[in-house]
């Protein structure tokens, strides 16, 4: 049945009153939507997370660690200019195809193409080439796809579609890394993915009502592709501060889990066997618990119509998660550490969406703008092997740097009150 709302009207003196139905999202969108998104981050993180370094590792072995590092951070660079390019041009494109549905089916395809030559490559420089194209691809599919949320789904159901999308930028770390690990030949650890993301990214799009554009807009210009770049934080406040928000939330989750496996075996005398194991494990629960976090949440935004409690609890249960994580004196704290910092993610993944979607400036930019926001989460990716070379500086001192982590987690709880278009 349809959310309804009231209405009064008065006529002939009488007031009378009705129900006028809600608007939803198309039929299906949430279930589409989900599993696109799962498609294709599980075809972009399996890489990062395993399959990457295990194929660097078979065709430059007395370098691995060096060149996946480079790779890595090449992507990771491209990764942050691609998003709100793509975006704005998919703002601008005009088609009878839509506006969203040819990047998304573009780049879902680029990718796999770029995954093909991962797959093949024999030369770290050809992997390099292949992962700049994978992840300029699937940014611009994500990007475009992201932007549907904005362009059809009310605000009474951005929790549901939040949470929806939350858990499928989550679960793939649970299903699509054991496939992938237990796949046998580099071929199919990289292709298995990918096909199954153009698959799921085709079952949306079919079915997607792409609104076509009609209005012409000026030549796309160099002060075009710097604008895609930026939304002014000053003119738009509420876009400022939930930027800075997700930036802090982000690098609080993002920073620590590249140094587990060096915290467990410096702090508590792991070999390097069991700290492999360990943090596997680690992951996982953290994964698990955070998926489920983003359903429940999403789903309880949506029913009691707020954003701001949900962001709050998030920061401080991640803080608590870290500093768990710091004055850890065994393993099993540990565990709890990243079931906490589970929850943070998984609350923060529920309402993500839906307060993003919610401070655009201008909806006719959907697409630019949210790749705007995505930066947000890309940077700290850039930003924590920086951070944390200048704290551990050739040191072991991870409580130290699991500590400023938590610390500016923390300070996103502070930028919350400051996003006024949100309950």
């Amino acid at each position: 049945m349809d959310n309804v709302v009231n209405a009064e009207i008065t006529e002939g003196g009488e007031g009378q009153t009705f129900d006028i139905p809600q608007p939803k999202a198309p039929r299906g969108f949430i279930t589409k939507i989900a599993t696109a998104q799962f498609g294709v981050v599980g075809a972009l993180y399996t890489p990062i997370l395993v399959t990457l370094a295990l194929r660097i590792a078979q065709v430059d072995p007395d370098n691995e660690a060096g060149s996946l590092s480079i790779v890595l951070a090449t992507g990771a660079l491209f990764a942050l200019f691609a998003n709100p390019l793509f975006g704005r041009l998919s703002d601008r494109t005009r088609s009878r195809f839509g506006r969203r549905r040819p990047w998304m089916v573009g780049g879902v395809v680029a990718g796999l193409i770029g995954l093909t030559l991962i797959a093949f490559a024999q030369t770290i420089p050809i992997i390099l080439i292949g992962w700049v194209i994978t992840q300029c691809a699937y940014n611009a599919c994500l990007s475009s796809m992201q932007a549907t949320v904005a362009d059809l789904v009310p605000s009474n159901q951005l929790g549901k579609v939040s949470g929806a999308i939350g858990f499928a930028q989550t679960a793939p770390a649970i299903v699509c890394i054991p496939i992938a690990t237990l796949m046998p030949g580099a071929q199919l650890k990289f292709l298995l993915p990918a096909l199954f993301a153009v698959a799921a990214v085709a079952f949306f799009a079919i079915s997607l009502p792409d609104r076509q554009v009609s209005e012409q807009r000026d030549r796309f210009s160099i002060k075009e592709f710097i604008g895609s770049l930026w939304t002014n934080p000053v003119e738009h406040r509420d876009f400022g501060w939930a930027w800075i928000c997700r930036f802090l939330v982000s690098f609080g989750a993002m920073a620590p889990p590249a140094y587990l496996f060096y915290y467990l075996t410096a702090d508590f005398g792991l070999s390097e066997d069991d700290a492999v194991g360990q943090v596997t494990l680690l992951i996982m629960v953290s994964y698990v618990v955070m998926a489920g976090a983003a359903l429940v949440g999403g789903w309880l935004s949506d029913r009691i119509a707020a954003r701001k409690p949900f962001l709050i609890a998030s920061s401080l249960v991640q803080f608590v998660g870290l500093v768990v994580l710091a004055a850890a004196p065994d393993l099993w704290t540990i565990m709890l550490s990243q079931v906490l910092v589970g929850i943070g993610g998984g609350i923060f993944f529920a309402v993500d969406m839906a307060v993003m979607t919610e401070v655009l400036p201008n909806k006719a930019d959907a697409a630019k703008d949210l790749g705007v926001m995505n930066i947000a989460v890309v940077l700290p990716q850039v930003l924590a092997p920086t951070v944390a070379v200048f704290i551990l500086g050739g040191t072991d001192n991870y409580v130290l740097f699991f500590v400023v982590t938590a610390v500016v987690s923390l300070c996103g709880t502070f930028t919350v009150p400051r996003i006024r278009g949100i309950r």
